[in-house]
């Protein structure tokens, strides 16, 4: 396991909760300072939208957002994406650290326990695991089958999402959307692995498109899961489904290698702890309530005006 992959995954999940919670922020701002919904015009949301780009907070957030695809793309090139991934779901940990710091509150002795859960498991799961780092490309030829199946899984899934409400319709639509990301991932070093070859190898392919096509498409199902249920629901089958489809995608496409059969009870309890943990933060009201929610300045009565 490449320690320089482990730190830059971890500089990348870092990343992306800094873009989360900044942006957050920022939205939170323009909310406090928008006039009430029954007197804002039609058609306001590109306005909206432009104010947003004038506040520090939202252009933080976006930088973060871009240092947080450089270092993935990073920790792909130098490692497997069978360690790369997994380490992404400290992004949930990072959010709870950084919004701790934003929005001024202080998490319960459940989310620590979960929290330290979480972290446990996924040490206990990459040791057990041993993943190897495999071909940094893979083959046209696996690659074409794995595309179909992918397409096929996410179409499926999102359709049974639809059919179903609340949390049953977050789960499943979570599912494919780390099925997704999952794929973008693949995607990325598929690019990455073929950089040092030449820019014809880069650009002349479809890889590269197709990582931004992937990209766009789970950024989009994202939203449509986590407008479908609670952050309970979904935040599960988002982390432990990102992970263990790449893990799958790492072997098939590129090679890579777990050793999950010669520490079998390592390995059940990372993915134990890795599952009460991941469960345990999205349950936790610092992380499913309303944790970034502005608070009223002291001496203002809830819903009173400045």
């Amino acid at each position: 396991m490449s320690s320089l992959a482990v730190l830059l995954a971890l500089l990348a999940a870092f990343a992306n909760a800094a873009a989360s919670v900044l942006q957050r922020r920022a939205v939170m701002q323009q909310t406090e300072s928008e006039e009430p919904p029954r007197v804002r015009r039609v058609g306001s949301a590109a306005a909206r939208l432009v104010r947003l780009l004038r506040r520090p907070f939202w252009l933080a957030g976006a930088a973060a957002l871009g240092l947080s695809a450089g270092f993935q793309a990073g920790a792909l090139a130098v490692g497997s994406l069978s360690v790369v991934q997994p380490l992404m779901a400290t992004e949930l940990l990072f959010t709870l650290l950084l919004g701790t710091f934003v929005f001024h509150h202080r998490p319960g002795g459940l989310t620590w326990l979960s929290f330290l859960m979480l972290a446990s498991g996924l040490a206990l799961f990459l040791t057990a695991a041993g993943p190897s780092t495999g071909d940094s490309t893979g083959q046209a030829g696996v690659w074409l089958p794995v595309a179909a199946c992918a397409v096929a899984a996410v179409a499926v899934l999102g359709v049974l999402g639809r059919m179903f409400r609340g949390a049953v319709s977050a789960a499943v639509l979570g599912l494919g959307t780390a099925t997704c990301f999952a794929c973008t991932a693949a995607l990325m070093k598929e690019v990455t692995g073929r950089v040092p070859e030449s820019a014809a190898a880069v650009f002349g392919t479809g890889y590269l498109y197709a990582a931004c096509g992937a990209g766009l498409l789970s950024m989009l199902l994202l939203q449509g899961t986590l407008r479908a249920g609670s952050l309970a629901a979904s935040q599960p089958s988002l982390t432990l489904g990102d992970a263990l489809v790449s893990v799958a995608l790492g072997g098939v496409l590129f090679g890579e290698r777990v050793a999950l059969g010669s520490h079998p009870v390592t390995a059940v309890a990372g993915i134990g702890l890795l599952v009460a943990g991941t469960v345990g933060l999205s349950l936790s009201p610092a992380v499913a309530g309303d944790w970034d929610a502005a608070r009223p300045p002291a001496g203002t009565a809830r819903g009173g005006g400045r």
